[in-house]
């Protein structure tokens, strides 16, 4: 039996659980995530918390097990607290910038034009000028890391120099570069 997937989950005050056949609808203090899961799995509330079952032991369902119940903890953890990542633009990046205009996301990155990014629904940015970093926060833990990942997309952090934009608390590991002629055995 699956670790995860047995383990109940806890569900926090001022958020209120609504399960229709296979479909979840989460609500709470920060808002309303609702998804469908496949119908061979029961997901049921006992006691104040969340219980995901098995209809049976097919390899199917043992795998949807854990990750139907990891799911539906991320949404109750969104709909409580929300996600939130954060990316940085290296200190060797000299030129490069984040700044806000309204919702809109501008980067400057070493590009002839700069590149501007609208936030889907449901997802805010937050850019500051001094540490030079980029927060990306919404109740999706799945969009959160799927916006942190394009922006970081749009200019990676180079092996070199380690110009580019990583996550907070990521390291890049430099290359070398090139070894210069040092005059033996040529002729």
């Amino acid at each position: 039996m699956s670790r995860i997937g047995k383990k109940p989950i806890e569900l926090p005050k001022g958020v209120d659980v609504k399960i229709e056949g296979s479909t979840v609808t989460v609500k709470g203090p920060k808002g309303e995530l609702k998804r469908t899961f496949d119908s061979r799995l029961q997901i049921a509330r006992e006691d104040g918390r969340l219980v995901v079952k098995r209809t049976s032991d097919e390899r199917q369902i043992r795998a949807l097990h854990g990750l139907t119940r990891a799911l539906i903890a991320n949404m109750v953890t969104g709909v409580s607290a929300g996600f939130t990542r954060q990316l940085e633009i290296g200190a060797e990046s000299v030129g490069y910038r984040a700044e806000m205009a309204g919702q809109k996301l501008v980067l400057y990155l070493g590009y002839s034009h700069p590149i501007e990014m609208t936030p889907p629904a449901g997802i805010t940015f937050a850019a500051d000028s001094k540490t030079r970093t980029i927060t990306v926060s919404g109740l999706d833990k799945e969009l959160v890391g799927e916006i942190a990942a394009r922006i970081r997309k749009q200019r990676p952090p180079e092996p070199y120099k380690g110009k580019g934009v990583r996550y907070v608390g990521e390291s890049v590991k430099l290359k070398p570069g090139k070894a210069g002629k040092t005059g033996k055995g040529s002729k």
